[in-house]
């Protein structure tokens, strides 16, 4: 990104919020956003006159019950576009780049048709150290994992890639691709640390072999 953020004082503390079930977004990995919702729109626009960050956040999981207006989980990442298309049909394409996790401190009574929080990113200073706890990643036992879980589902990887990625941009491009659900996805966001991200990937990917025997449709996108 063109913009640094040495840490927390360099974020906003009020954000437009997207709320998006099963959405994972990590500092530094990138996540492309199909826009197509008035509301959203909006919110790019008015994004893009400003700072350029949003903030993605997962709603609560609703348990079957649906709410035009779905309460949020507490913790979500910061996202700035580092890429905006238009597509000529009213659609619009940003990729976000993640900054930093944040904690929602209170949700504003905003007069915009999207919702916005005041939020905090001091719990998650860390997010600001590129590449902090590397040495302290289980790298084989990670790879063994997803050898398995690519073996299972006829996945084909690119090994060379993968091989070549620093411990990192790894675990969080993993994190962010994997199939899982909304609630996996909020437990592997709030791993304290980048060894605990994958061991929490690493433990959801085994329960997950084993609950389909070796023998699950799921794809990895």
């Amino acid at each position: 990104m063109n913009t640094v953020y040495a840490g927390p004082d360099d974020c906003p503390r009020t954000v437009p919020l997207f709320p998006l079930s099963g959405a994972l977004l990590l500092p530094r990995g990138q996540m492309p956003l199909n826009i197509f919702e008035p509301r959203y729109l909006a919110m790019v626009d008015d994004a893009l006159r400003g700072d350029r960050v949003i903030g993605m956040i997962q709603p609560e999981p609703e348990e079957g019950r649906q709410s035009p207006v779905p309460a949020l989980l507490k913790v979500g990442c910061l996202g700035r576009i580092t890429q905006f298309a238009e597509t000529g049909d009213g659609r619009i394409i940003v990729t976000l780049t993640g900054i930093s996790r944040f904690r929602i401190v209170e949700e504003l009574a905003a007069t915009t048709a999207y919702r916005q929080a005041q939020v905090d990113c001091e719990p998650f200073a860390i997010d600001f150290v590129a590449r902090a706890g590397e040495d302290e990643v289980d790298r084989d036992g990670l790879l063994r994992t997803l050898r398995d879980f690519a073996k299972a589902n006829e996945l084909k990887i690119d090994w060379k890639g993968v091989n070549e990625a620093p411990n990192e941009a790894l675990v969080n491009a993993l994190s962010m691709m994997c199939p899982f659900g909304p609630r996996e996805k909020q437990a592997l966001l709030e791993a304290r640390s980048l060894k605990e991200r994958a061991e929490v990937l690493v433990a959801i990917t085994e329960i997950e072999l084993a609950r389909s025997g070796g023998d699950s449709d799921t794809t990895l996108q």
